[in-house]
């Protein structure tokens, strides 16, 4: 049996601040199910403390790892997974978010933070945190967890390492001095391995030390070798192109699936289409909207970022505050974006609705509600709620970028007869294409024989993480062939 440690800094249901937190509390359970020894470690933020249930101290034994660490173990809830927290509080146990402060900033001493938790996640990985196990796979996510394969790399024997990016945009860079105080082999400041304009990167010590690249999208991991996506480290990724390669993240149909449900006002599947109506007028009516069931609404959930394209999106409110449409949003960010927006629905309020922040039911209730889901993202390494808008038979509208064009078949004439039309792809991030492909969506919601034939091809698509998790299994025997 494959033994894997999974390194990550964020884990759904425990914390989670975006993509990587759903992967790292999903992947790990359809890995189990496919046969591997898989044990989960994260920081011991105070958040996951207060949700991780029962937890045994299994190590102190990481006395040449300051500050004073501990390890916890547990279970990831409603699970039989082992969890190993690293617990070292004057790094973790703080209020705020686990990487910025309650002001949003960053936390002055992430480096360090980080790069404690990569020193315990390496020793856990060679048995000197005596925990008597040792994995053959070590699989690291992001730039917080980047420094682990470039410590291994250092060990004479080591397990293979695995490294996943899940946004190239997040780097995890430090200045000389923060390098200085890390107690950190100085080999590792070097063009060859983490030094990256005079700075040391995390996310580049991830990359070029571990046996095996990946990234969540075969879309996007040839986008990140090119200048336009590359965030800069698109020649670093170029020279170890053959050990790159793409796997599409899963989403978890437990719990995002309109036939089960709980957070939803009507349970429905595309034989019961008809009940979705009634999700859309109960949340009209909690949105203090006009109740109307045949009024097209269109959704979004998301970072308020330049990213995600929101200025797309508050550029085109004013005009559709004109036609006969309700829009639903939820998310945060920008202040200035969640400033913009709040204006512009306060002035529509009639029709439009926000509710600045996040609400795990209200984004439920979004997907199962909404008729047509916007993502204008400019960059997407993968991307989970067109996926889930194409389970809800809310269909999407995308640009054709990273994981949105791997998952969305643009609703073309010919894809439509063909019943392979699953949303509207839009190839350019300006106004004028995404306004042009909400019209035309608004325009096949008009016309119901199609569009049924539209969400019911959505609707059948299977992104589960079954077949994620058999694909990254194939990546971790090639590790393991590649560190020899």
């Amino acid at each position: 049996m494959l033994k894997t440690l999974f390194a990550a800094s964020e884990a759904h249901p425990l914390i989670k601040t975006g993509g990587l937190g759903d992967v790292a509390g999903a992947l790990p359970i359809a890995l189990q199910k496919s046969g591997t020894d898989i044990r989960v470690v994260l920081p011991a933020y105070r958040k996951v403390l207060e949700k991780a249930g029962r937890l045994e101290l299994v190590s102190s034994q990481l006395d040449s790892i300051p500050p004073t660490v501990r390890i916890l173990e547990g279970r990831l809830p409603n699970t039989n997974i082992l969890l190993w927290l690293v617990d070292a509080p004057t790094l973790f146990d703080r209020s705020g978010e686990p990487y910025s402060d309650t002001s949003g900033e960053d936390w002055p001493d992430n480096a360090l933070r980080y790069s404690t938790f990569s020193k315990v996640v390496s020793a856990i990985a060679n048995d000197k945190a005596k925990l008597n196990w040792r994995p053959d796979v070590v699989h690291c996510n992001d730039w917080q967890t980047g420094l682990v394969p470039a410590l291994l790399s250092l060990e004479k024997q080591r397990p293979a390492t695995i490294f996943t990016i899940h946004n190239m945009a997040y780097q995890g860079t430090f200045d000389w001095q923060q390098f200085n105080q890390l107690d950190l082999p100085s080999s590792l400041w070097s063009v060859e391995s983490m030094e990256f304009y005079n700075q040391v990167s995390f996310l580049k010590g991830g990359i070029m030390h571990s046996d095996v690249v990946n990234t969540v999208s075969p879309r996007y991991a040839k986008e990140i070798c090119t200048a336009e996506f590359g965030c800069g480290l698109e020649g670093v990724l170029q020279q170890r192109q053959e050990r790159l390669s793409g796997i599409l993240n899963g989403v978890d149909y437990d719990v995002w699936d309109p036939r089960n449900d709980p957070l939803i006002a009507r349970q429905y599947d595309y034989g019961m289409f008809r009940f979705k109506r009634q999700n859309k007028v109960a949340l009209q009516k909690e949105m203090g909207l006009e109740v109307d069931p045949t009024i097209p609404m269109l959704g979004l959930v998301g970072r308020m970022v330049d990213q995600k394209g929101i200025d797309l999106i508050i550029d085109l409110l004013p005009k559709l505050s004109r036609q006969r449409v309700q829009f639903v949003c939820l998310g945060s960010g920008v202040k200035a974006y969640e400033e913009e927006i709040s204006r512009i629905v306060a002035r529509n309020s009639a029709k439009f609705a926000c509710h600045i922040g996040y609400n795990e039911q209200l984004a439920h209730q979004i997907e199962a509600s909404a008729d047509i889901f916007l993502m204008p993202s400019r960059f997407e390494p993968c991307g989970l709620n067109q996926i889930y808008s194409l389970r809800y038979g809310t269909a999407p509208i995308v640009h054709n970028t990273g994981g949105l064009a791997d998952t969305v078949t643009d609703a073309t004439k010919a894809n439509l007869q063909a019943g392979k039309a699953t949303g509207f792809v839009f190839e350019q991030a300006r106004l004028a294409d995404f306004e042009r492909t909400v019209t035309r969506a608004l325009n096949l919601f008009e016309q119901p024989r199609m569009w049924k034939k539209l969400v019911k091809a959505g609707m059948a698509q299977d992104y589960g993480w079954d077949i994620s998790a058999n694909a990254y299994i194939e990546l971790y025997h090639k590790a393991l062939k590649y560190r020899g």
